[in-house]
C-alpha cells in the first residue's frame, strides 16, 4: 500500500516537472528569439526598468535607497519565492523523505557530492582566468524539473527506485547550490541586518514549536526577512530557505484523531439526514466542523509547498526562464564556443557524468554502500548523464557570478550558451542511453 502511494505522489511529481520543462524551454526559445529580433532593445528596456512598490517615501523594491529594476526584482524576490518552495521540499524529505532515512539516503547524497565536486575542478582547469572563474559553481546544479521530464519520457520501464534516486539526487545539488550562493554571493555584510534576521528566525520557530499553524504569519514573516535580507549583503534567496525551516512539518490535528471525529460525525449526519436537498444547521454546523478538522490535519509545511507550487511551477519559474535566456547572436562566431561556453558544457556533460557514476560506483565496490533494489550500475549511469542538465539554478548561479562586472555581458551571455547547449546534450544523450539500457 505504501509503495503505490510513494508511485502515485511521485508521478504526480514527475507530471508536474514535465508540464514545467515544457514551459521552460518555450520561456527560453521566446527569449531567444526576442533578444535576436527587431524587438531585442525593447526586451533588455523593460527588464532593465525600475520597479516601485511605494508607501509614502518608502520603497518596498529597493536596496540601500536604490531602486530594483525588473530584472532584479524576478532574481532577488520572485526568485526567494523559488527558493521557498525549494526549501519546503528539503524539509519534507528530511523529515519524512528519502532524507528522512541515513541508510537510503547515503547513496544518492555521495552521488549528489561527486556531482558537484568534479564539475567545478573541471571547469576550474578549463575555464580561462580572470574573472571567467567566478562562474566556477555553475556546472554544479542538476534541474529537477528538465531531469524527471526526460527519465519519464523514457517510458514505464524506469524503475521507481531509480525516480527516487534522482529526485533525492537533485534536492541535495539544491543544497549545495543554496550554501554557495549563501557562502559566496553575498556582498558586503551589515551585521546588524543580520542579527535582526536571526530574531525573526528564532520568533518563528518558537511559534511552530509551540503550535502556530497560521501560513500567513510565516509568508509575513517571509516577506519581512525577505526585506532585511536584501538590505543585509547575504543574497536575498536565502531568505526563502531560512524561513522554510522553520515552518511546522507537523499537523496541528493527527489524522487517527481526525479519523475518529469523522466518523462520529458522519454517524450522526446519518442520523439527523432528512433526505431533503436544504442541509438544517445541524447538519451545517457539522459539515463545517469537518471541514475546520481537515484543514489542521494537513501540515503547514505541506499545505504552503501544496498553495506555492502552482505559482512556483507555471509563473516564476518560466518568467525567470524568460528573463535570464535572452541569448544574443550578434556577432556570433564559432570562437565564441571557446573559453567559458566548452568549459561550462564540458563540466556539466563530462563532470557531472564521471562525478556522479564514480562516487557512486567507488563507495559501492568499496564496501561503504549498496545499490538499491532493481537498480543496476547501467542505469546509475544513465541517470549521471541526466545530471549534466543544469538550467534554473546554472542560469541563476550565471547571473550572480557576471552581473555588474567589466564585460560581464559577454561573459553571462557564453555562460547561458554553454548552459544550454550542456542541457540539451546531456538530455538528449540520457534519453537515448536509458532508452536503449532500460528495453
Amino acid at each position: 500500500m505504501d509503495k503505490e502511494i510513494l508511485r502515485a505522489s511521485l508521478r504526480k511529481l514527475i507530471r508536474r516537472k514535465v508540464s514545467t520543462g515544457r514551459l521552460l524551454i518555450g520561456a527560453a526559445v521566446l527569449a531567444v528569439f526576442l533578444v535576436n529580433s527587431p524587438w531585442g532593445y525593447l526586451y533588455n528596456h523593460v527588464l532593465n526598468s525600475p520597479v516601485s512598490l511605494q508607501i509614502g517615501a518608502f520603497n518596498f523594491f529597493s536596496h540601500h535607497g536604490e531602486p530594483m529594476t525588473l530584472l532584479e526584482v524576478i532574481n532577488d524576490a520572485l526568485m526567494a519565492i523559488f527558493f521557498l518552495s525549494v526549501g519546503l521540499e528539503i524539509k519534507r524529505e528530511v523529515v519524512a523523505g528519502e532524507l528522512s532515512n541515513p541508510k537510503k539516503a547515503m547513496l544518492p547524497v555521495v552521488a549528489a557530492c561527486g556531482g558537484m565536486i568534479v564539475p567545478v575542478l573541471l571547469y576550474f582547469i578549463l575555464s580561462p582566468s580572470g574573472d571567467a572563474m567566478r562562474g566556477a559553481a555553475i556546472p554544479m546544479a542538476t534541474d529537477i524539473a528538465f531531469s524527471l521530464g526526460v527519465l519519464a519520457l523514457v517510458g514505464n520501464s524506469v524503475p521507481l527506485c531509480l525516480k527516487i534516486f534522482l529526485t533525492t539526487l537533485a534536492v541535495v545539488d539544491d543544497i549545495g547550490g543554496i550554501i554557495v550562493i549563501a557562502l559566496f554571493y553575498s556582498s558586503r555584510i551589515y551585521p546588524g541586518y543580520l542579527l535582526v534576521i536571526m530574531l525573526l528566525l528564532a520568533i518563528l520557530f518558537l511559534a511552530g514549536r509551540h503550535g502556530v499553524s497560521s501560513k500567513m504569519f510565516y509568508l509575513t514573516g517571509f516577506v519581512i526577512i525577505w526585506f532585511l535580507m536584501l538590505q543585509s549583503g547575504v543574497h536575498a534567496t536565502i531568505a526563502g530557505v531560512l524561513v522554510a525551516l522553520t515552518i511546522p512539518a507537523k499537523p496541528k490535528v493527527k489524522l487517527s484523531r481526525f479519523v475518529n471525529d469523522l466518523k462520529r460525525s458522519i454517524s450522526v449526519l446519518l442520523e439527523k439526514d432528512k433526505e431533503e436537498d436544504i442541509l438544517t444547521n445541524f447538519q451545517l454546523s457539522v459539515l463545517k466542523y469537518i471541514e475546520h478538522k481537515s484543514d489542521k490535519v494537513i501540515s503547514p509545511l505541506q499545505s504552503l509547498d501544496d498553495n506555492l507550487s502552482p505559482l512556483v511551477y507555471y509563473f516564476i519559474m518560466p518568467l525567470f526562464a524568460f528573463a535570464n535566456a535572452g541569448i544574443s547572436f550578434d556577432g556570433f562566431s564559432i570562437a565564441d564556443f571557446g573559453g567559458i561556453t566548452i568549459a561550462i558544457i564540458l563540466s556539466m556533460v563530462v563532470g557531472k557524468l564521471t562525478g556522479i557514476f564514480s562516487f557512486t560506483w567507488l563507495s559501492v565496490k568499496l564496501g561503504w554502500l549498496t545499490l538499491p533494489e532493481k537498480i543496476n550500475f547501467r542505469q546509475i549511469f544513465g541517470v549521471a548523464i541526466l545530471g549534466g542538465i543544469g538550467f534554473t539554478v546554472s542560469l541563476f548561479i550565471a547571473s550572480l557570478s557576471f552581473t555588474g562586472i567589466e564585460g560581464g555581458t559577454t561573459l553571462l551571455n557564453n555562460a547561458r550558451l554553454g548552459i544550454f547547449t550542456g542541457s540539451v546534450i546531456a538530455g538528449v544523450a540520457g534519453y537515448l542511453y536509458l532508452r536503449k539500457n532500460l528495453q
